[in-house]
């Protein structure tokens, strides 16, 4: 039987033919890096010849227990050949050396997650070789310590700080600043000290094939060796914690894999006529279109992610006589590939001795508001579609728009600057590294991560800092890269911070000030100021461009099949939030939730009334609340005017709004203590049995919502009659248009909606006909119980809306106590891979399919009903569009910050549908 095709070249052979096996369109196979590499092969650009092992070879290696299936080694070594064919050079000659990149490439980008190993092929042996061919000693010398740096490190886990305290310790010998003013001897040594820590840190008994004549673990000098054992450290990095914890929160799949590709060696660090570098055919920081990275002189591919030196801008590329050409060139080819993927591209470059390689190029990741210009640029330029533009803005990215910002009226001193490289202000207590973020933030506290430069080991600590702060790299470092990612707010390079880690503190450049780990700084990731001490911090606004942006996602998601759209509504309990909502789009209230209005004084008026046993005052509680909440609903209605406003009847257990028995316990000892009687202590033992017989052994699924309304009829009349009060006195006496809506809470059996409902009638009724005006007040329920999705065909029956409260019907269909699940064993769950999902979070589809029954039953029983969410999913991206697609639901609700981002996910649960 033929072999599994696993080996796929790409580039040039010797004869300048092109031999590529792949394209773009093969990302699942080749890898995002291998799939772009054939791609620029077939456009003729300027691509070191290689070959990419695939990334389904990397998940049958990880699934055969890092064991290689058959065939795949002679397809790597056939290809191997093939490539020193292509080159004229073999790995490993003494004479004339041919040396190799080995690279990760997953299909999803994922920056600096996983492994790389430059310079393969280098050894006691072509080192030598090397030099005579490139009559640069000190080049030679240093692509051969780099090379056992990274291998060590990569494939064996050595220590990398031990390989850069032996070359800080060099630097100080020479008395030299950089890496690229140590001399060829200087090298020479350091690959000597290299080879003794490899000997020293590496365990023959785990690498047998490593051990030397005396026994001792020696650095291979075989580059077939060195070859097998970085390809499969590179698979291995697959699953690495970070690669692992970073598909996780980008929500890539594990069964993807990595590829591998195998590239001829281009240098940009044999001398000052070289350089290396990133950069993007637009600024992704704020998306003007504008050449935007950095280079680095004598320098390889990672010294400029890594921010071991800091980096010259793109623009000044071609201001450089020594690269003008090349940087023309560069230019050129930004267009030719933007033209080509009709998007910003990231691309990695190298110019070896005055000569341009290209060695990758991908979509560029963005800050959300480059992306939104962009998006709007591209269409304006007739690049693009309005659909594509908004299918090309991630909704997860419109929270990096709604990120604080510093209070413009705030009296600041900037401290510091640096590069502006992910936008968004952050306030927080410095740390010093990742370990001590997570405990801090464990700790409840809020903490900026300040490091000389971030590295992909430091990705737990970024996640859960408020922002990132280091002082090398460029907007290209890898702290800026990920920081874009997760929507952090991070500032780079600020090069006066020179940071002690171990003694967790930084000095500041021309001043006698010390900061220590502890200590409050603020800084703004948008104009790469930091400020000492905490700066009050604002919500930003919604920008012209996201204006644009989501007027086009309106126009798409309203314009479904058969005329049906998909709305967006907001959970909003007063005038200001829900006067919020309407400037971020929302079109309706969808969840009023009257209990968040018995707040504060309003607290001792419902206590009175549920706590009293004289009828009088129960009665007078009453009225006040009557009172209080016909005002409310006055207001809002007038904010809401010619908009729907889903009210929902009390719903909570009434003991919520009653004090804590402990505390009234505690009171109780204190005044027996103090010898204290009479009537205070009598009233006090006296309210303490009261709220003690009140207590339930599951509240949440006792006395609450609906049955509320029945055991105290008087609530539910109060209510309905407050909310068709302040609509018939607006309708009459101002000429308003209000339009409530009566929600029934946790509804499980037909007969309890239809009382309640008939209450609710009947109340409505009498207003009528004291106001002397005709009320259109529909009446429907909450759906969050599973037997009311069994019987919500005859719920429908007797009810004009459902909407969803999937917050009880995910612990309901669970089993799981949301406030217990999600503090004490969820995280274990998604730990252990029990759980994929927080299902608080992103619905479940065991949910998702009670609410797809609901709905189906309801709209067969009434056809005329609407359906909505207004759990905590309606503002979750993957849930909304599960909604809208599976559970044909018409509207979701959602918090008030979280309604642009709903607004675009429903836009794009529309366009998948197309």
């Amino acid at each position: 039987m033929e072999t599994e095709k696993c080996v796929y070249r790409f580039g040039a052979a010797a004869d300048g033919v092109d031999v590529t096996e792949g394209d773009a369109s093969m990302n699942f196979v080749l890898g995002g890096k291998g799939a772009n590499l054939a791609e620029m092969a077939r456009l003729g650009l300027p691509v070191p010849p290689g070959f990419t092992i695939t990334c389904k070879t990397c998940m049958g290696y990880a699934n055969s227990g890092n064991e290689w299936q058959q065939g795949v080694l002679d397809q790597i070594d056939a290809a191997t050949r093939d490539l020193e064919e292509r080159m004229g050079k073999r790995l490993g000659d003494p004479d004339d050396p041919l040396l190799v990149s080995v690279r990760s490439g997953a299909p999803f980008s994922m920056p600096g997650m996983m492994d790389t190993v430059l310079n393969l092929g280098l050894n006691d042996e072509s080192v030598q070789g090397l030099i005579r061919q490139t009559e640069n000693p000190r080049f030679a010398w240093d692509s051969y310590r780099r090379f056992i740096q990274m291998f060590s490190n990569v494939v064996l886990g050595v220590d990398a700080d031990l390989f850069e305290n032996a070359l800080s310790k060099r630097r100080l010998i020479a008395g030299v600043r950089q890496d690229s003013d140590l001399s060829a001897e200087d090298l020479c040594q350091l690959v000597s000290e290299f080879k003794a820590i490899f000997r020293d840190n590496v365990s023959v008994l785990l690498h047998p094939e490593l051990a030397d004549a005396a026994g001792d673990a020696a650095f291979p000098a075989d580059p077939a060796l060195q070859l097998r054992l970085a390809i499969q450290a590179v698979f291995g990095s697959w699953l690495n914690e970070r690669a692992c914890l970073y598909r996780k929160q980008n929500g890539i799949s594990d069964d993807l894999g990595t590829a591998v590709n195998v590239q001829a060696m281009v240098f940009g660090n044999k001398g000052e006529s070289s350089a290396t570098g990133v950069a993007f055919t637009r600024n992704a920081a704020d998306g003007t279109k504008e050449f935007y990275g950095d280079f680095l002189v004598n320098a390889q591919g990672e010294d400029v992610v890594a921010g071991i030196r800091n980096t010259e801008p793109i623009s000044q590329l071609k201001a450089n006589p020594t690269f003008k050409e090349a940087g023309e060139q560069l230019e050129s080819i930004f267009g030719i590939l933007e033209s080509h993927y009709r998007d910003i591209c990231d691309i990695e470059f190298t110019i070896e001795q005055g000569k341009l390689w290209m060695l990758q190029t991908r979509v560029g990741k963005r800050t959300a508001a480059a992306a939104i210009k962009i998006a709007i640029d591209m269409v304006e330029e007739g690049i693009i579609t309005r659909e594509e533009a908004v299918g090309r803005v991630s909704p997860k990215q419109l929270d990096q728009l709604l990120h604080p910002q510093f209070d413009p009226a705030a009296d600041i001193e900037v401290l510091a600057c640096g590069l502006n490289a992910s936008p968004g202000a952050a306030v927080g207590e410095i740390v010093f590294s990742s370990d001590d973020a997570v405990k801090a933030v464990a700790s409840g506290r809020r903490v900026v991560l300040v490091r000389w430069e971030t590295n992909p080991d430091d990705l737990k600590g970024m996640t859960v800092a408020e922002g990132i702060l280091t002082s090398h790299g460029g907007k290209t470092s890898h702290a800026a890269v990920i920081a874009r990612g997760m929507g952090t707010p991070c500032v780079c390079g600020v090069e006066s911070f020179q940071i002690d880690a171990k003694a967790k503190e930084v000095r500041i450049s021309g001043t006698d000030l010390v900061l220590h780990e502890g200590d409050v700084i603020s800084f703004d990731g948008a104009r790469g100021i930091v400020v000492l001490g905490a700066v009050p911090l604002t919500t930003a606004s919604l920008t012209k461009d996201l204006d644009t942006l989501l007027a086009w996602a309106d126009e798409i998601r309203l314009d479904g099949p058969d005329g049906r759209g998909f709305h967006v509504r907001v959970n909003a309990d007063n005038p200001k939030d829900a006067g919020l909502a309407l400037s971020f789009g929302a079109e309706a209230i969808g969840l009023c939730r009257t209990e968040h209005m018995f707040l504060g004084d309003r607290k001792q008026i419902i206590q009175s009334f549920i706590l009293s046993e004289d009828a009088a005052v129960r009665s007078a509680a009453l009225a006040q609340l009557l009172e209080v909440q016909t005002d409310d609903f006055l207001s809002m209605f007038r904010t809401m005017n010619g908009r729907d406003v889903v009210v929902r009847l009390l719903d909570p257990p009434l003991h919520e709004f009653l004090d804590d028995p402990r505390e009234l316990a505690v009171s109780i000892a204190r005044l027996e203590a103090s010898g204290a009687e009479g009537e205070r202590l009598l009233e006090a033992r006296s309210l303490l049995r009261r709220i003690d017989g009140m207590a339930e052994s599951n509240p949440m699924l006792g006395l609450r919502g609906v049955r509320l309304s029945l055991l105290y009829p008087e609530l539910p009349l109060m209510q309905v009659r407050a909310i068709a009060s302040a609509a018939a006195a607006l309708k009459r006496d101002e000429g308003l248009d209000p339009r409530p809506e009566i929600m029934v809470p946790l509804v499980s059996v037909t007969r309890e909606h239809v009382q309640v409902r008939d209450v609710i009638e009947g109340v409505i009724g009498q207003v009528e006909r004291e106001y002397g005006v005709k009320l259109e007040i529909p009446v429907g329920t909450m759906i969050e119980l599973p037997r009311a999705c069994l019987v919500a065909d005859q719920i429908a029956k007797h009810a004009d809306f459902f909407c969803f409260g999937t917050n009880d019907l995910t612990q309901t269909v669970f089993g799981f106590s949301r406030d217990d699940a999600e503090a004490k064993f969820i995280p274990v769950y998604l730990h252990k891979g029990i759980l994929d999902v927080n299902p608080f979070e992103t619905i479940d589809d065991a949910v998702l399919e009670m609410v797809s029954m609901a709905v189906s039953k309801g709209r067969e029983s009434n056809p005329a009903m609407s359906y909505g969410v207004c759990g905590e999913h309606g503002g979750d991206p993957l849930s909304i569009k599960r909604f809208f697609k599976d559970a044909n639901v018409d509207y979701v609700s959602c918090s008030p910050y979280r309604v642009p981002v709903a607004r675009l996910s429903a836009a794009h649960a529309m366009l998948e549908l197309r």
